[in-house]
């Protein structure tokens, strides 16, 4: 028996040897030999892929419209120490691909690489064409590479993926904030059945940061799209320097469009230039002007400061600390009440406002409405607001923080104020992300409970109130409503400063901004719009009026929102 089995060992590793001697030969002896012909196969079957989860944006039916994919495509390569003839590998190629002829040529001479890539993200019928050419010393790689079907549609709220040093991963928006959702590890395909079914259930359902998923946004394909086109037109009518805006249902927090202008091709970004990559609506700082004025109304009508009807004498200026602020035609109104301060949009009134609650309540109620915090919103790098004038002792800070000048909000947290006035009082989470669906088949609604109560119930009805009269008496003369509809809105013009100063404003440079909300009393949307330094032209309301009702009209139609009050 011992015999049989010492017999049976022997025979067990004369066959593990020579299996070692034949693989000795085939990677070391004929190594070179079979890389040969390969080359000569020109095709190179890649098996260690990238891949990466999805992004989604979700149309208003509710399907799932890709954003971000991983997508299989061909890379051609040469190896410049094999190319002979490149000038006719060149006329061959050139047939089928749009190559740059110098470029092509600059590879070919580098004789010390063996590897240049000459084009990427080919489809297979191009391939084939180029694999029938058999060219030597050419390659034909099968990938998987990062591939945004909408190209410039959300790039900045989307993101890219990119190489940092050695490491693919998310680099701006989307794609970097839930990196951990979004990435695969490759070893995972190598886990065993026991490892999976024993896997950790608490992180199946999306509470480890690891759990690999899809995400589903809130970003509505259609309405992304009509902002963007809104943003072009206007940056192209007035010239501005740059143009954004958010869409937001001021209730959930659900972030409907984000765009920005000027964008980039989330495809091609390596053409765009790096400035324009982050999102400034996430983390740059404005003094947003006179769409502030709503922010310090609702605060002097939910501390009983003020009520609609409150009147003061309007000089047209004001002296404080010997600095002198005036409304924006420098004149005065006489003697006028606080629905005639939004109406006519007037500096005095939201300093006589500020000054009657005094600073501390003034101070407090400002940041409560959150413009010096962060968010919370799911993008990278938020920014914070620059609030430090609203600590100020000095009337002259609390005065002109009231109509939005001295101090600067990110366009995010601007419009989670807003949105206190439009939804009943409470402090929202704005966020894209709607939902991540995990490669285990299971999924994860991304909501947020309602915040703090900043403001009462009451106060948010009456300044809604008060916002819609603005629209319905003052806005273009009351030609700007929309029948059937209450739209409660306001408009802001502010000076502008250096970027990320303030003080020191720029003589003749202006950020106009728009906001506003509907059905007013129950709001599906709230609607904000700003540009920067539109050229020839002062007030916002004539710049940014038209977009919004644009925006406004096809919402209604696009969601068939129904009317909410008779048409007069």
């Amino acid at each position: 028996m011992n015999g049989r089995i010492r017999f049976i060992s022997v025979i067990i590793i004369l066959l593990a040897l020579v299996v070692s001697v034949r693989l000795y030969f085939i990677q070391v002896v004929y190594g070179e030999s079979f890389v040969s012909d390969a080359q000569r196969q020109n095709v190179n079957e890649n098996t260690v892929l990238y891949n990466r989860g999805n992004i989604y944006f979700q149309s208003q039916a509710g399907e799932n419209v890709p954003a971000a994919i991983s997508r299989s495509g061909f890379t051609i390569a040469i190896n410049p120490q094999i190319i002979k003839n490149s000038e006719k590998v060149y006329k061959s190629l050139s047939q089928i691909l749009v190559l740059d002829k110098e470029e092509f040529l600059a590879k070919v001479l580098k004789k010390n690489d063996v590897y240049e890539k000459i084009a990427i993200h080919l489809n297979t019928e191009t391939a084939d064409k180029i694999k029938a050419l058999n060219i030597y010393g050419l390659t034909i790689s099968t990938d998987k590479l990062r591939f945004y079907p909408g190209g410039k549609l959300a790039a900045h709220a989307v993101g890219f993926v990119a190489y940092k040093e050695n490491e693919l991963a998310g680099r701006y928006g989307l794609e970097r904030y839930y990196e951990d959702v979004l990435k695969r590890d490759p070893s995972k395909a190598y886990n065993n059945f026991f490892a999976d079914f024993f896997s950790n259930v608490k992180g199946s359902l999306g509470d480890s940061p690891q759990e690999e998923g899809d995400i589903i946004t809130s970003i509505e394909p259609s309405v992304q799209l009509f902002i963007e086109n809104e943003l072009e037109s206007v940056r192209q009518k007035w010239d501005s320097d740059e143009a954004g805006g958010i869409i937001i249902d001021p209730i959930s927090g659900e972030i409907t469009a984000m765009a920005w202008n000027p964008s980039f091709d989330l495809n091609d970004f390596k053409k765009g230039d790096v400035k324009f990559f982050g999102n400034p609506l996430v983390e740059g700082r404005y003094e947003m002007g006179s769409i502030v004025k709503p922010l310090t109304m609702a605060a002097g009508l939910d501390s009983n400061t003020v009520t609609a009807t409150t009147t003061y004498y309007d000089a047209g200026f004001l002296f404080l600390n010997n600095k002198r602020i005036s409304n924006y035609d420098d004149k005065g109104r006489g003697t006028v009440n606080m629905q005639e301060v939004l109406n006519q949009s007037l500096n005095t009134g939201a300093a006589f406002v500020a000054l009657k609650m005094g600073n501390e309540k003034f101070s407090e109620y400002m940041k409560s409405f959150g413009v010096g915090t962060e968010t919370g919103i799911d993008l990278p790098n938020e920014g914070r607001g620059l609030i430090k004038n609203l600590d100020s002792t000095r009337e002259i800070e609390m005065a002109t923080s009231a109509y939005g000048q001295g101090i600067a909000f990110t366009p995010i947290a601007t419009v989670r104020a807003l949105s206190v006035l439009a939804n009943g009082g409470t402090l929202i989470t704005p966020h894209i992300a709607k939902k991540i669906e995990f490669q285990n088949g299971l999924s994860k609604k991304i909501s947020f409970a309602p915040g703090k109560q900043v403001i009462k119930k009451e106060t948010s009805d009456e300044i809604t109130r008060m916002l819609v009269n603005v629209v319905d008496k003052a806005l273009r003369g009351g030609t700007a409503k929309i029948p059937g509809y209450s739209v409660a809105a306001k408009t802001g013009t502010a000076q502008m400063t250096e970027e990320g100063k303030i003080g020191g404003y720029i003589e003749g440079k202006y950020l106009h901004s728009f906001f506003g909300y509907f059905p007013a009393y129950k709001p599906k949307f709230l609607v904000f719009l700003f540009h920067t330094y539109p050229k020839n032209v002062k007030y916002a309301s004539e710049t940014l009026t038209d977009p919004f009702l644009n925006i406004t009209k096809f919402l209604i139609n696009y969601y068939q929102i129904p009317p909410d009050r008779p048409e007069n």
